[in-house]
């Protein structure tokens, strides 16, 4: 999925908010900042391995959300089914 429908498409932000929607399998895609604290998002990783749901790890957490619109860094974002 490309940066431009990370814009539009319909998304939660935040590690807490992310992982809820991966247990309740409503993500198709997790993106996951590169330079997010590694203890707040490794369960977060392991759970989409286990669930099998996509995870991208290529921008930082200033880009992603920038990318989301918001003010702040975003550690994780998932795009919704």
């Amino acid at each position: 999925m490309s940066l431009e429908m990370l814009k539009t498409a319909k998304k939660i932000v935040g590690v807490k908010q992310v992982t809820k929607a991966v247990e309740k399998d409503l993500a198709q895609l997790v993106y996951i900042a590169q330079d997010a604290e590694q203890r707040l998002v490794e369960p977060l990783r392991t759970l989409c391995t286990r669930k099998k749901t996509a995870i991208e790890m290529t921008l930082t957490m200033t880009e992603l959300g920038k990318t989301c619109g918001i003010e702040v860094g975003a550690a994780a974002v998932a795009i919704l089914k």
